[in-house]
C-alpha cells in the first residue's frame, strides 16, 4: 500500500524579539504568511494529511497549526513530539514508524539540519543542499504498516517552498 510522508521545515522565525531561548522563537511576518500559503499548495496538489506530527518548539508548532488550518485538519489532533526539536535524522524513522496505520498521508514539521539530512537519506536520488524555511519534501513508500517504514526506500513525490514559482 502506498503511504506518503511530507517533511516540512518550520516557517521563517523571528530573531529580532526579546526571546533568548531558541525553543521559544516565534514566526516572523513572512513565516506567518508562508505557512498558510504552503497549506493551500498542499490542498491544490491533493496532499491532505491524515496525521500531522510536529516538534514542540514554538515556531514549528505555529507552522503546523497554520498549515493544518489551511488544509482543514483539526489542530487539536496534531501530535506533539519533543524529540523532533533539532533531532538527528534517525529520530524521523522512529517517530514515523510509530504512526497509526489509519493515516495514509503524514506531515512532519521539524528543523534543520536534521530534516534536510533525513530527506536526502530517505528519498532515492534526492540531493537538496538546504530545505528553505517552510519547504516541503514529499515522498511515498510501499508498506502495509508504518512499522515497516524504517529502511523502506522513499520515492520522490515533490519538493516545494514558498519562493518556488513553478
Amino acid at each position: 500500500m502506498k503511504r506518503t510522508v511530507i517533511l516540512t521545515r518550520h516557517a521563517k522565525s523571528d530573531w529580532a524579539g526579546d526571546v533568548m531561548i531558541d525553543f521559544d522563537r516565534p514566526l516572523n511576518s513572512r513565516g506567518m504568511r508562508d505557512a498558510p500559503l504552503m497549506g493551500q499548495r498542499l490542498l491544490a496538489k491533493g496532499y491532505i494529511p491524515d496525521l500531522v506530527i510536529s516538534s514542540t518548539a514554538k515556531r514549528a508548532g505555529t507552522t503546523a497549526r497554520l498549515i493544518a488550518g489551511a488544509v482543514g485538519y483539526d489542530e487539536a489532533k496534531i501530535k506533539w513530539v519533543g524529540e523532533l526539536y533539532h533531532c538527528r535524522p534517525e529520530a524521523f524513522e522512529e517517530v514515523i514508524s510509530g504512526a497509526d496505520d489509519a493515516a495514509k498521508i503524514i506531515m512532519v514539521v521539524a528543523h534543520n539540519p536534521g530534516i534536510t539530512e533525513y530527506a536526502n537519506e530517505k528519498v532515492t536520488g534526492l540531493a537538496i543542499d538546504n530545505m528553505p524555511t517552510c519547504s516541503m519534501v514529499a515522498f511515498s513508500v510501499l508498506i502495509d504498516s508504518w512499522e515497516q517504514f524504517p529502511g523502506a526506500p522513499g520515492a520522490f513525490e515533490f519538493f516545494d517552498y514558498p519562493k518556488n514559482n513553478n
